[in-house]
């Protein structure tokens, strides 16, 4: 038996990223987070193991969507945006990015703590290199070199 707690608090935040990429409304990507654990609480004794939980939870939660949505265009409450329901094909390739993301930091978590937190900021944040230099107090040049030997250190694994 799988152990829902653990990978709620685990996957709770990946789901429901994943459903505001959906719907684009935090209310509904609650709710519908929470909807996708209790589907998958009722349905853990289907998971057969042939993909990540993280996938099999995204694929509860877009079929909780797609749900929503077309209970949404019964009763007409809304209007439907057709950019709103992305492409089977666009939805697999976010979650083949999403599952390089998470990937790609497991390897930043095991790097010494500083290039760890230059790569962070890069990455995450979004900061320059002059700003990253500036946080720790070094030059632009600092922030470059750190980021780029961090990044070796990833590709060589």
């Amino acid at each position: 038996m799988m152990d829902m707690d653990s990978i709620y608090r685990e996957q709770a935040n990946a789901v429901f990223k994943y459903l505001m990429t959906l719907c684009y409304e935090e209310d509904t990507a609650q709710e519908l987070t929470q909807e996708t654990f209790y589907q998958a609480v009722k349905s853990a004794e289907k998971y057969d193991g042939s993909c990540k939980v993280s996938t099999w939870l995204c694929q509860i939660a877009k079929h909780l969507w797609y749900q929503e949505l077309d209970r949404r265009k019964r009763k007409g409450t809304s209007q439907l945006d057709e950019n709103l329901v992305s492409p089977k094909a666009a939805l697999e390739e976010e979650l083949c990015i999403r599952e390089e993301k998470m990937e790609l930091f497991r390897k930043v978590h095991v790097l010494e703590e500083t290039a760890k937190e230059v790569v962070l900021l890069r990455l995450t944040g979004e900061f320059s290199f002059r700003e990253i230099g500036d946080i720790f107090g070094k030059n632009e040049n600092w922030a470059r070199v750190t980021f780029y030997r961090a990044k070796q250190k990833l590709v060589k694994g």
